[in-house]
């Protein structure tokens, strides 16, 4: 058994299914999106196929959290605090303008700045999910009023992620 594991980006997924076709074990199945983790044996097979890129291979033991200096946190919290201003300001030229251009390139701008916005988090040490600051997260959603199910599921998550400090 490989030390990898597929997973499937539903956003991304163009449902072209070649994935079905070459996984030697069916862990692929497209009624639910999902890749069975059980039936997974980390070949890769899928991944190659998928003609969209929605499928990746992912490691089951994620390597140790590291440590940043206190600067740098400050520095890249400073920079994501920019990348929300600026997504801000793209909102609301999107939603101002009557521009069927400028609305485009607002609505990219506003894409854009979020998904840096994510990786800037990931690189100052949150939203990994070994980390203490994504079990802190999960432990202030069951505080939310939220329905019963997503509290369970929030649970299991918990209750699956290592924490890996």
């Amino acid at each position: 058994m490989s030390s990898l594991r597929a997973v499937r980006n539903l956003r991304i997924c163009s449902k072209d299914c070649l994935c079905l076709y070459v996984c030697p074990t069916g862990a692929t199945d497209t009624e639910t999106g999902q890749i069975d983790f059980e039936k997974c044996i980390g070949c890769g097979a899928c991944s190659k196929a998928c003609p969209s890129g929605a499928i990746s291979m992912v490691p089951y033991q994620y390597p140790k959290q590291q440590v940043k200096d206190k600067l740098v946190v400050e520095k890249l919290n400073e920079i994501i605090r920019s990348k929300v201003e600026q997504e801000k300001m793209a909102q609301y030229v999107y939603d101002n303008s009557d521009d069927v251009v400028l609305k485009q390139f607002s609505k990219a701008l506003i894409r854009a700045n979020r998904l840096i916005v994510e990786d800037l988090y990931r690189e100052a040490g949150y939203m990994l999910p070994q980390s203490q600051n994504t079990r802190d997260f999960l432990n202030k959603l069951l505080d939310e009023n939220i329905e019963n199910d997503i509290k369970d599921d929030i649970k299991k998550l918990l209750d699956m992620l290592e924490l890996n400090e």
